[in-house]
């Protein structure tokens, strides 16, 4: 059994963390902090006797399900129930996608200072969940469109404005169709993203015939070129970066390959922000 002893530690430093009162247990005259054994393992729905031995590292190697349920008692996060699978199995544990639930203030942050980047956070299904006010003014403006609509997919296959802008069409829409398949595999999110790949299959035969070929690419990185009413045609490095401790999302950061086209990037987007903040102003004035 993969780190035993250690194992058996982090078990018992899990459960002297957890508040008896707050889980409904009586709290008075306990010797050591925290929850007993057996109410561990009756949260767990294991033998007592069993998670006694886990503790004193003579338990056996533990199946993923029984895990599982440990960390639904020890009330784990994401992290510690990868590291509960990493002592008990030497291994982590498969992937269980989560929904987005938006982003960190610092994550958005994070995002407002790339002045001249136009840069994204996206999630499996490939729905921008935060943006910059470079994305706004280049790509596309994600605060004017209903949350249904912020989907690279459905931009790229149903708008037609996006498909006109895009100098590459057909190279992009088929890279990105094989990043989003694997995208999907890697967080445990292909039942999730099923009744999306259903609606494109039925809207867009180019997507349909992209979705069947099968293609899966694992990194997404590459030049961006684009038609844009106001900068002319610009080129665009983008990359992909994940964002710790959310498997379901990543960051899309699209760079500008001269000093020049970064100045006229900042500049726009400055404009875009000014005249969305007036026209917002205005609505509410009237």
């Amino acid at each position: 059994m993969p780190g035993n002893g250690s194992l058996g530690a982090y078990l018992r430093e899990l459960r002297t963390r957890l508040d008896p009162a707050a889980l409904g247990y009586p709290s008075g005259r306990r010797r050591t902090p925290g929850l007993r054994r057996e109410e561990v393992a009756q949260r767990a729905r294991i033998s007592a006797t069993w998670y006694s031995w886990l503790e004193q590292g003579r338990g056996g190697a533990p199946s993923a399900q029984a895990l599982d349920r440990l960390a639904k008692a020890l009330m784990l996060t994401e992290v510690e129930r990868e590291h509960l699978f990493l002592l008990g199995l030497g291994r982590p544990p498969e992937v269980r996608y989560q929904p987005s639930g938006g982003v960190t203030p610092r994550l958005q942050r994070v995002l407002d200072a790339l002045d001249a980047c136009p840069a994204m956070i996206r999630t499996a299904t490939w729905d921008v969940v935060a943006w910059n006010r470079a994305a706004a003014a280049v790509l596309t403006d994600y605060g004017a469109l209903p949350s249904a609509e912020r989907n690279v997919l459905r931009q790229i296959f149903l708008d037609p404005r996006t498909r006109a802008a895009d100098l590459d069409w057909e190279s992009a829409a088929r890279f990105v169709v094989g990043v989003f398949r694997g995208d999907a595999a890697r967080a445990g999110a292909a039942a999730t993203v099923q009744p999306l790949v259903d609606e494109l299959c039925a809207k867009s035969p180019d997507f349909a015939a992209m979705w069947r070929d099968g293609e899966v690419h694992s990194a997404c990185e590459g030049v961006k070129r684009l038609r844009h009413p106001v900068l002319g045609e610009i080129a665009l490095e983008f990359s992909s970066f994940a964002v710790d401790g959310r498997p379901d999302l990543a960051m899309l950061v699209y760079t500008p390959l001269s000093a020049d086209e970064a100045a006229r990037i900042r500049a726009l987007a400055a404009a875009h922000a000014a005249a969305r903040a007036a026209a917002h102003a205005a609505a509410h004035a009237d």
